[in-house]
């Protein structure tokens, strides 16, 4: 006796899962129109500038717009200053990601070991620092640390010592800041994660006479490798292309360029010196960077077993 269903049985079924497979998408296309028009059209338009010939001169249609294709890219790559400004933003970003995940991470280990009161004071403290606009905080920064008014001088001891001179301490006012309005995301990201670790977990631990740093890096840190890659790409994605600390507490990038990053860089030939197709370029070299280290990041740990 045949049992396999009807041949009408089997069809319904099929367009019964294509009909399902269709629902979630259709949820999503309002969010991918969006998204489309705020993301795809201006990197298109990114890209498209950055092969063209598009000056002042072609802005204000005194000449027309012609196709260089890899020219400005040649041009850029041939340029010495560029690569220092490259090095200089790798370098800045690495540092501010190390200190913004150090500082965030233990600070929400504090979070789990103080009580309700202190605990949410760190809380609203931390999540002013992130509210806070960029503008406005590089500003009080600034103020903070002013040779003639600001109170860090004269706690220190420096006198008129002025820390936006030196490129190197200039860099140093620019993370702390970055790092200051940039930890609050880290910190409640890996505290909601560690608040989701079973307690027997950590009780077993502490019974074995592990010590904090010791749970934190064989049993913490383990457990919370995707929320760490999280917050790790966001940091990295953030932190390599700072605009407003730059530009605000270096005054567009210090002294003769000295603490420019990309993006200011960009900035600078693009509008300073209305070379609108090298300025794409940049922001095209920038966007291909953030990719390759986003994808290479996200291979490594799936390399290493993490379910993303």
């Amino acid at each position: 006796m045949d049992r396999r269903p009807p041949a009408t049985t089997t069809v319904t079924r099929t367009q019964g899962r294509a009909r399902a497979g269709r629902t979630p998408w259709l949820y999503l296309a309002p969010a991918l129109v969006v998204l489309g028009g705020l993301l795809v059209y201006p990197v298109y338009q990114l890209g498209l500038i950055s092969v063209l010939e598009y000056t002042q001169a072609q802005v204000s249609g005194g000449r027309p717009t012609s196709f260089r294709g890899l020219g400005n890219y040649t041009t850029l790559f041939s340029d010495d200053q560029f690569w220092s400004v490259l090095l200089a933003t790798v370098v800045f970003a690495a540092a501010c990601v190390l200190c913004t995940l150090a500082v965030g991470c233990a600070l929400a280990v504090l979070l789990t070991r103080v009580r309700a009161l202190p605990r949410l004071a760190l809380m609203l403290a931390a999540l002013g620092a992130w509210a806070t606009p960029a503008v406005t905080g590089s500003t009080v920064w600034l103020f903070l640390f002013d040779p003639d008014f600001g109170p860090v001088n004269r706690l220190l001891g420096l006198g008129d010592h002025s820390w936006t001179y030196g490129r190197y301490s200039a860099f140093l006012l620019v993370l702390l800041e970055v790092v200051w309005c940039s930890f609050p995301f880290v910190m409640v990201t890996v505290y909601a994660g560690i608040r989701a670790v079973p307690a027997e977990v950590l009780e077993a631990a502490a019974l074995d006479g592990a010590s904090q740093w010791r749970i934190w890096r064989s049993v913490l840190a383990p457990m919370l490798r995707p929320i760490l890659a999280v917050v790790t790409i966001q940091s990295v994605i953030w932190d390599f292309k700072v605009f407003t600390q730059i530009y605000v507490m270096t005054n567009g990038g210090g002294i003769a360029g000295q603490n420019l990053v990309l993006n200011v860089y960009a900035y600078q030939k693009a509008f300073a010196s209305s070379e609108y197709s090298l300025g794409s370029a940049i922001g095209v070299v920038t966007l291909l960077i953030l990719l390759a280290v986003t994808l290479g990041y996200l291979r490594l740990l799936r390399r290493q077993g993490e379910e993303l």
